[in-house]
């Protein structure tokens, strides 16, 4: 159960994506070629490790943030917010504004990853459960700027 845990956010992402894409079949939801499926399941997963920044793993966060970045309640917080405003602009119908939310989510997705290697070879725990350890956690590193990436290139 721990191992799944840490995969939350995929599963997030696979779920929604599998719900989102059956609405869109159903011609529930946006219109085609708007990838809608892709970048709600995105939305929710990047709202879902958005909310950890200010919940009891918020610490846990915080130790995973370079010492040579001063005091790391400020990057915890910055980090959640530009997860939660990039969600946000992944469903607002602006394709520019939606391209920029995804490239801009990407990049954040590989400033961040050096703190996952980080948190890895220190062998930290989020919420009491150790973290991915590096080869898990680049491969699932892959899979969301893979998404990512594809809403960019599906937005131009």
């Amino acid at each position: 159960m721990a191992r799944l845990s840490r995969m939350a956010p995929l599963i997030v992402l696979v779920v929604s994506f599998v719900g989102l894409e059956l609405l869109s079949l159903l011609g529930w939801l946006g219109a085609p070629g708007a990838a809608w499926p892709l970048r709600g399941a995105l939305a929710i997963m990047f709202l879902v490790t958005a909310s950890a920044h200010w919940g009891r793993r918020r610490p846990d966060l915080m130790r995973m943030v370079p010492s040579r970045l001063r005091n790391p309640g400020p990057w915890v917080t910055l980090t959640g917010v530009l997860e939660i405003l990039g969600a946000i602009a992944l469903l607002l119908p602006v394709r520019g504004l939606v391209a920029a939310a995804a490239l801009g989510l990407a990049l954040l997705l590989v400033a961040l990853f050096p703190a996952n290697v980080r948190a890895a070879r220190q062998h930290q725990t989020i919420g009491g459960r150790p973290v991915l350890p590096v080869a898990p956690r680049a491969l699932l590193q892959l899979v969301f700027l893979a998404a990512t990436l594809t809403v960019f290139f599906r937005m131009l």
